[in-house]
Formats: C-alpha cells, sequence, structure tokens
C-alpha cells in the first residue's frame, strides 16, 4: 500500500492502483482544479457546476448538462474522490471531496491539473465503460 504526502495528521493509506485510478479520473474529468479546491471547504450543488454556470464560476472546461454534470460526478465518486452530500432529510444534490480527494487536491494546490495523455483517455474509458476495478 502507498500513501500520498499530505500534511495533514490523519492521512489514510490507499493501494497504488487506487490512486493511480483516482489520479487519471480526475485528470480526464472536464472539471477545473477549482471546482476541487472549493470542495475542499464546502459542497458544491450540481445547478453550481452545470450548464453556463459551470463556465461562470470557473468550474468546468465545457458547459455542461445536468445529466452530464452528474454523470461525470457519479465517475468521481465511483473511483472515490468525490461523496454526495447528505443532509437530515437524505441525499441531496450536492458533492464533497472524500479523504482520497482531499489528497489528491493537496498534491495540485497552487499548479493546475496536468494534461492527460492520450493513453491516459482510453485508459479512463475502457475502464469507465466497462468498470473495471483497477
Amino acid at each position: 500500500m502507498s500513501t500520498i504526502d499530505s500534511p495533514t495528521p490523519k492521512a489514510f493509506s490507499y493501494p497504488q492502483t487506487t490512486v493511480e485510478r483516482a489520479k487519471r479520473s480526475l485528470i480526464c474529468s472536464p472539471f477545473n482544479l477549482g471546482l476541487f479546491e472549493t470542495m475542499r471547504s464546502q459542497s458544491v450543488s450540481v445547478n453550481a457546476i452545470a450548464n453556463e454556470t459551470g463556465i461562470k464560476h470557473g468550474y468546468t472546461k465545457k458547459s455542461l448538462s445536468e445529466l452530464a454534470c452528474d454523470d461525470e460526478l457519479g465517475w468521481l465518486i465511483q473511483v472515490g474522490v468525490l461523496r454526495r452530500e447528505v443532509d437530515g432529510q437524505g441525499i441531496t444534490d450536492s458533492f464533497r471531496l472524500t479523504p482520497l480527494g482531499h489528497q489528491l487536491i493537496e498534491k495540485y494546490q497552487g499548479k493546475n491539473l496536468p494534461v492527460p495523455s492520450w493513453r491516459d483517455r482510453l485508459y479512463d474509458t475502457v475502464i469507465r465503460w466497462f468498470r473495471l476495478p483497477f
């Protein structure tokens, strides 16, 4: 198991394959680092990310419909970067970072996300399509 260097005193340890899959999915996503930096301190609703609002806030690289946005966020939940926010009445339409997400975003704080290679995009598409666990 490997860990990501983090100034957080209670860092979780994740298998290297989990970290690599999450990192690849993060950089291949249509979201900007600003969205994830906001999610470090507060939950963000899908309405603030979808359509032209997402571009206006600097959260997305291009306009995404609510359905496409929810699908992209759902994939980041499956790879362990995000979680849905829960309130007293159940699941909401807001999202937050998981501990793994926090560790990955800390690594890129003050920088831009790396540009994914064609290999990263292909690999992410294949594991996403087949929902493979690696």
